[in-house]
């Protein structure tokens, strides 16, 4: 499939912001979940266009970049993640001139654009799969065990669930760390390497302002594809040590791609970025993506994974700031993304305690991730029938007695978003009106929106000032205007059990974890609260599940 375009420069980028060229430092960074985020043509599904002409509304929101999840040719085996060629634009999200019609509209607005590439694997309708021999170069292909080669190489299985290999009628094994329908690569074939540095440079030639890559702890896999020994099914986020991921290997992959992008930026005047979408055992280990000559940023799972307990949460931000820190690199802090279960719902304590989370994480030196529909304050929709179900997960690898939702509160639930309910994150945003699909686009939704959602919709919270949305606006102008928030440095102050205190230059953030109210010391004027804070005489009554900023 070729696709042209009518306008071949690329888009001009968007101009510093005031905090300076490194800009990726402190910025606020919007994932869009495309064919979530608007429907332009009726056909149920999030487009490119439709992206574009929701583009002002994330200017006015406060973001600095929005990441698009991925848009290219793809037989959605696993929502676009199962790519068969790289350079094109799935007719089901537009064509090509739509993305770069999308870019010269962000780029106008002040936005960057980054969009995800996925190396791990491609789909298995790609060029180089379909070809039996090629494949056999570029794919990861083993003999099996047994008498005849009827058993799969070795123990691993997907991460959704089952074996990680599939048989071929050659009678040979591929591997396939996700779906059967996408392939691993073979990292260590150099036409592999040269091939995505060409697809980089072919989106940044288009306008790209940096890329957010998939599964990048994964390309490598340790030497003779050893057994792991044990039942235990894989999960992307999480905590275990698996020779098939975080291998040193990775490493040099991505120090090739700095040096990619570094070099493009010095051509071009301009900083473009690349985005590990890492998971390691531990915040040392994630550190090792962000090295000066590595990646610019890497995910911080822990911080999303961290239950809602005042020390855990600072344990967890101690030992992400002084990881990346080591190695000169900004944090980043995620609650929510389309993999895991939205906060709202995954902290336990509804929509009180995850505006508490969302000004503890903007008040936070570093970068920020904001997932589509967290603004809104969108809940996990837990009951999705099953004949409207998407996700590869669902199907392969459910687990028995797993439930939607389930809180990790109290540090227990599975946050990972790997047991077959990644849809309930997923589904549709709601811009306006009183019934679905609430301005998604002028048809229906690819998964059905709540009936109750009429009151979570962008247009009925503009406006309001108890609002989430108008929370997130003011939360994301004063993290903009005030010069101590954002990357810089962050010293903590004595607070009651149950309280996280921190002192930002010029700003003071009090977050009470507990669920009852709490008195305290008013250490200034309010600037924000995520639930309204009394003050009298110089004390304080701090809600319960509550999180406020003080000027100082």
């Amino acid at each position: 499939m070729t696709q042209e375009l009518t306008s071949p420069s690329p888009a001009p980028r968007a101009p510093e912001t005031g905090r300076g060229s490194r800009w990726w430092r402190d910025a606020v960074i919007y994932q869009v979940y495309v064919r979530s985020f608007a429907d332009s043509d009726g056909d149920g599904i999030g487009d490119l266009r439709g992206v574009r002409e929701r583009l002002p509304y994330l200017r006015d929101l406060g973001v600095d970049a929005v990441w698009l999840t991925p848009f290219y040719a793809s037989p959605q085996a696993d929502g676009g993640y199962d790519v068969a060629d790289y350079r094109t634009v799935d007719p089901l999200f537009g064509t090509l001139q739509d993305a770069d019609d999308l870019l010269r509209t962000a780029h106008d607005l002040g936005l960057r654009v980054i969009v995800d590439i996925v190396p791990n694997h491609t789909s298995d309708r790609h060029p180089w799969f379909q070809d039996p021999e090629l494949a056999r170069e570029r794919y990861v292909f083993r003999p099996g065990k047994g008498p005849v080669g009827e058993l799969p190489p070795n123990d691993w299985e997907s991460v959704f669930g089952g074996p990680a290999w599939t048989r071929t009628d050659r009678g040979d094994w591929y591997l396939h760390l996700f779906a059967p329908e996408q392939p691993d690569l073979n990292w260590d074939n150099p036409e592999v390497h040269a091939e995505f540095e060409a697809i980089m440079r072919f989106w940044l030639d288009l306008g790209v302002d940096g890329f957010r890559i998939d599964v990048a702890h994964g390309m490598i896999k340790a030497p003779g594809l050893p057994d792991i020994g044990h039942g235990r099914q894989a999960q992307l986020i999480g905590t275990q040590v698996l020779p098939f991921f975080d291998q040193d290997g990775v490493h040099a992959i991505h120090r090739t791609w700095r040096r990619l992008l570094d070099g493009y930026g010095d051509a071009h005047g301009t900083q473009v970025i690349g985005v590990a979408e890492a998971w390691a055992p531990t915040p040392e280990r994630l550190a090792l993506y962000v090295r000066p000559d590595e990646l610019h940023q890497a995910f911080n799972f822990q911080f999303l994974n961290a239950p809602w307990q005042a020390g855990a949460l600072r344990a967890v931000i101690d030992a992400s700031i002084a990881a990346t820190a080591s190695v000169g690199a900004p944090t980043t802090w995620v609650l929510s993304n389309h993999d895991v279960v939205r906060h709202t719902t995954r902290l336990g304590g509804g929509l009180a305690r995850a505006r508490a989370a969302t000004l503890l994480m903007l008040a936070l030196p570093g970068s920020a991730y904001l997932y589509q529909g967290e603004e809104l304050g969108l809940p996990e929709v837990t009951d999705l029938p099953d004949e409207v179900r998407q996700d590869p997960a669902f199907f392969r690898g459910r687990r028995p007695g797993a439930t939607a939702g389930a809180s990790a509160a109290d540090g227990g639930g599975d946050t990972s978003g790997q047991d077959g309910f990644r849809d309930g994150c997923r589904v549709p945003l709601p811009w306006s009106g009183e019934q679905p699909p609430y301005g998604f686009g002028p048809g229906g939704s690819w998964l059905p929106q709540p009936a109750d959602w009429r009151a979570l919709t962008v247009a009925a919270q503009t406006g309001d000032p108890a609002s989430t949305l108008e929370l997130y606006r003011t939360a994301l102008s004063l993290r903009r205007r005030l010069p101590g928030l954002g990357d810089g440095p962050m010293s903590w102050v004595s607070a009651p059990d149950g309280v996280l205190a921190f002192r930002r230059p010029g700003v003071l953030c009090t977050v009470n974890t507990l669920s009852r109210d709490l008195a305290f010391p008013a250490p200034g004027a309010p600037l924000l609260a995520s639930t309204p804070v009394t003050v009298n005489d110089g004390s304080a009554v701090l809600p319960g599940d509550s999180c406020t900023w003080w000027a100082i």
